[in-house]
């Protein structure tokens, strides 16, 4: 099997995987029950420790975790979460346990294991396509900004993950989690059901147990809506807060890297590696720095505090949506855990230019992402366009967006003019009614309404499982607040998450 057109394991490192599946799995069976939790589904905390006390190697947990790809993603239900294996895992695994061995540690996140979404540029022996046929060439000549982050700060890339194609910007309609590059990503939950948004295979992933740490990036839902549907932990930081560098844009007025994680804690551990200002992203010149996203996590962290909550509203497109009952539970939790709870009539902005917006500015960011990749079938997006008629699939699937991105008569300054308005407007939709009520946040049911609402205002959100469906589905809370709230946010998702203890594994149902 060819990873450079199947977008799957390569042989070679397909053959370490099965060779060591058994032994491994055998080999950690003790160290995975010394605290109830099994090695795929262990915290960073947990990890660390275990590393700390030499009861595990990164090696081993590497390993391990690849072994598990091979059973889960490739084989058995085939989930299709992971488009490529790292073939350097391992001795990157090894290189991190030698420093440890020297008494060398980089932190917490020292030797474990991460995924990352195929548009992020990774100066290794992997493809950054974006789930796409026509991006597979030569491997991208640097790490993307936040790629370094994660591997200065001793994470192990044990490979990259599938996404909706093109971060699902190539024809309406198609099915979430399908790419050219990766086939069609599956839900470990329930395998019939949607995996959601364009970082779908890194929120399977990390739910199915494949890794504990995934990136992912979101323009609109990208990361909040998989997180939700998988059952997993995802965070939107502030737009700015983390680089956009060397990532494959829709586009630069709405993109954002974010974390997908089981749990609270390991996502703020990694925005203690990601931030930091990149003098190639303009946007992250004003971000704060130097600050300890795992200090206000208490479990008291909700006492005393205001969090505003939607009641039935009038949705995009007309529907009407009413709390659901895991909602109205995890409004009690919050009561229970002293929050004061305030009910809202929520705003949305006119936004009837949005989507136009959108395509003008992947028009000019696209063509000037694709100027610093080398040896690549494609350099325009009319070549990537002309390249899908000439390679339609097997599934033969449209790309009417591109078309229409490509033919859009909007000028990048039009575009940026434009979406700055639209941001204005929506930030003054949270702000108002944060200032009006005296709020500390918003809490919402994953819905799409709240998600669209903070993506367009570029404010952070943070989607943390709040319970099961009758059909084995998850459900999720929402919180989400003003510009550079991230770290209350991430407290009041913490005591929230201690309090509720809503993570549940997924059971691969047919």
């Amino acid at each position: 099997m060819n990873h450079l057109y199947k977008g799957r394991m390569t042989a070679l490192a397909q053959a370490v995987v099965l060779s060591v599946a058994s032994s491994v799995f055998a080999g950690l069976a003790v160290a995975a029950t010394d605290s109830d939790v099994a090695l795929e589904y262990a915290s960073v905390h947990d990890l660390s420790a275990r590393m700390a006390r030499n009861e595990l190697s990164s090696v081993e947990l590497v390993k391990h975790l690849q072994a598990r790809i091979a059973s889960l993603d490739e084989q058995g239900p085939t989930l299709n979460a992971v488009i490529e294996l790292n073939p350097e895992a391992i001795d990157i695994a090894a290189a991190l346990d030698n420093e440890r061995t020297q008494g060398k540690s980089r932190g917490p996140l020292h030797g474990i294991p991460v995924l990352i979404k195929d548009n992020f540029d990774t100066a290794d022996k992997m493809q950054t396509t974006a789930g796409s046929p026509a991006m597979i060439g030569d491997p991208a000549a640097a790490d993307a900004f936040v790629v370094k982050q994660l591997r200065d700060a001793g994470t192990v890339i044990i490979g990259k993950t599938n996404m909706s194609e093109w971060a699902y910007v190539r024809q309406m309609g198609l099915p979430n989690g399908w790419s050219g590059r990766g086939g069609q990503g599956k839900n470990p939950h329930l395998l019939g059901a949607g995996t959601c948004g364009s970082s779908s295979g890194s929120a399977a992933g990390v739910a199915a147990g494949f890794a504990p740490l995934a990136i992912g990036t979101e323009t609109n839902g990208s990361i909040t809506c998989p997180a939700s549907a998988n059952g997993v932990v995802g965070v939107k930081p502030t737009l700015g807060l983390f680089s956009r560098s060397g990532i494959i844009p829709i586009t630069r007025l709405q993109d954002t890297p974010g974390t997908l994680t089981r749990t609270v804690r390991d996502a703020a551990l990694m925005f203690n590696a990601l931030q930091g200002v990149d003098a190639a992203d303009a946007g992250s010149s004003d971000a704060p720095v130097g600050i300890d996203y795992t200090a206000l996590l208490a479990t008291d962290a909700l006492q005393g505090k205001r969090i505003g909550y939607p009641t039935a509203y009038t949705g995009p497109y007309g529907r009407v949506l009413e709390p659901g009952l895991e909602f109205r539970m995890a409004l009690t939790t919050l009561e229970e855990q002293g929050a004061i709870l305030v009910p809202l009539t929520p705003r949305l902005p006119d936004m009837h230019n949005y989507f136009s917006v959108l395509m003008g500015g992947m028009k000019h960011d696209l063509p000037e992402y694709l100027a610093t990749r080398s040896g690549q079938p494609i350099q325009t997006l009319a070549e990537l366009i002309e390249f899908n008629e000439s390679h339609p699939g097997a599934e033969g699937y449209g790309q009417q967006m591109l078309k229409d991105i490509d033919a859009l008569d909007m000028t990048y300054a039009q575009a940026t003019d434009q979406f700055k308005a639209l941001n204005s407007s929506f930030q003054q939709a949270i702000d108002e009614q944060l200032i009006e009520h005296n709020l500390d946040a918003v809490i919402a049911e994953a819905d799409g309404y709240s998600q669209f609402v903070a993506a367009v205002a570029g404010y952070p959100a943070v989607t943390v499982p709040s319970g099961m469906k009758e059909e084995g589905l998850p459900t999720s809370v929402f919180f989400f607040g003003t510009r550079w709230s991230d770290p209350q946010l991430l407290a009041l998702a913490y005591s929230y998450e201690q309090a509720s203890m809503k993570l549940q594994p997924p059971a691969f149902q047919e």
